[in-house]
Parts: C-alpha cells; structure tokens; sequence
C-alpha cells in the first residue's frame, strides 16, 4: 500500500532534518529473495567479480545499468511506496541516476565516508539535488555491513575527510525489504562485513531534473528497450524536459524519439 500524506510529511521532514529515513516493508520477503536470487545468477552470467579498489571494495560484487536485466528492475525506480518521497525531496522532474546493486561478502573492510554530491561544485550546504535509496534484499545489520552515515551531516558546510569524520556515525539496521531513503550530501559508506554471510542491497539513486546522471541513461539503455518501459520509467530516464526547457530537442520533446509521435511542446518562452 502506498505511504499516506501524512506519512510522506513525515518522512520528507526527517530527510530534511536528520538527512536519511527507513520505510520498512516495501519489498515483500519473496521480492526481495528473487531480486537476491537473480543477482547472483546476473553476477555468474556476465562473470562479474570483485571490485579491484578500497572504494568499490576488493571483497563487494557490484552490477551496474540494471534497467537492461529484465522487468525485475523496473519496477524499483517508479515504486508507488519510494518514488512519491523522492519527489519531495527533489521533485517530480527528478531523473535516475544510476540503478546498481552493492552485494558485500564476508571479510570486506568499511568504505570511506563519502558524499554522493561531493563533485559536483556547489557550495555546502545547498538545496537536494541528490536523493539516493539503499533497497534492503537481505536483512542489514552491524555485522554484515549495512549502509554506516553521520546524521545532519547533510546541513554540513563541507565533504568529509577520509579516515577523520567517523565520530557520531551510525549504522543504518533494517529488515529485509526496506528502503533507506537519503539526501545525497549525508555522509555514508558501506560497512564491514564481520559476519559470514552476505549483504545484498540495490542503490537506486536519483538527481534533480537539471543535473547530469551518473549513468547515461539514454545511451545505456537501447531505445528499444526503452520504447516499451512505463511512461513514467521513460520520463525518469530523461525522456522529458525540465521546467519547459531543459533537455528539449529542436523544442521537441525528446519523449517523441520513442513514440515518434509529435507533441504540442510548450517550452518555457512560449508560455
């Protein structure tokens, strides 16, 4: 069942307060198992291993551009029970930046405390322009590596510093099938794995409607493919204009490249 108003209130002002949220139950159990399920057979399918850096993690499996593996994936960006919140912290013109899975395996040491807006040169803080989501598909707990951040660090005038700003972090703990929904200038990492099994999740981060994505969207996923995505699910891949202007081509609607049908497109000097 999709969040209430009430219940969307709420958590976009603990966004706005304290930079992350948890909604719980968002996944059912068996959701999130075949989501788990068909990772690992994605991961020996395309011979995917080990990240090869501190950052990535030498012990992390990570799968990129997951909206080309199936309509398991497309489901998550447009998800009645996330993408209404993401939308107040951005806005409806809000765009996918980059839909990933992080599976992190026994041994693998804490990632270093980052920001995912931390390169994009504005000074801090500022208004979101980054709204990132940790998708739970196993339960995360201390041990396993769930997702570590330092709340109110998004209000911060400044990016962490490596190795210096671990002091007040905490450990996002949360069953399986939940969300941590989060600014993207909060300080987080993942954790480290002390435990004996894995920790599966998929970052489904999104941007405002005029910053670039992380993943070219429009490159990476075939127009064919796209062409048969949810209209809403094409729009959030960039096939839209932001504000009546950004992202227009020729003043055309760039929707029109799909269904190559023409639009009435009211740009903003023709309102």
């Amino acid at each position: 069942m999709p969040p209430t108003d009430a219940d969307l209130a709420a958590h976009a002002e603990r966004i706005a307060r304290d930079g992350f949220t948890i909604l719980e139950s968002v996944l059912a159990p068996d959701a999130a198992d075949a989501i788990a399920d068909d990772l690992v057979a994605l991961e020996r399918k395309l011979g995917i291993g080990y990240g090869k850096n501190d950052f990535e993690g030498e012990h992390t499996v990570r799968l990129y551009n997951l909206l080309v593996h199936g309509p398991l994936y497309e489901q998550i960006p447009v998800h009645e029970g996330v993408l209404p919140l993401v939308e107040r912290v951005l806005d409806r013109g809000c765009l996918v930046s980059t839909l990933s899975s992080v599976s992190i395996d026994p041994g693998e040491t804490a990632q270093l405390l980052h920001a995912d807006d931390q390169l994009i040169p504005l000074e801090k803080p500022h208004a979101p322009i980054v709204c990132n989501t940790m998708w739970a598909l196993t339960d995360f707990t201390a041990e396993n590596g769930a997702t570590r951040f330092v709340p109110g660090s998004h209000l911060s005038d400044r990016n962490p510093r490596p190795f210096d700003d671990e002091e007040g972090a905490r450990t996002a703990e949360m069953p399986k099938g939940s969300v941590l929904v989060f600014n993207g200038s909060l300080w987080h990492g993942g954790g480290a794995n002390r435990s004996g099994e894995r920790r599966v999740g998929i970052a489904m981060n999104y941007c405002a409607g005029f910053i670039r994505q992380q993943e070219n969207q429009q490159l990476g996923v075939p127009r064919e493919l796209a062409r048969r995505f949810a209209p809403r699910l094409q729009r959030l891949l960039g096939y839209g204009v932001y504000n009546h202007l950004i992202g227009h081509i020729d003043k055309r609607d760039p929707i029109e490249l799909l269904d190559e049908s023409p639009r009435d497109t009211r740009l903003a000097w023709d309102q």
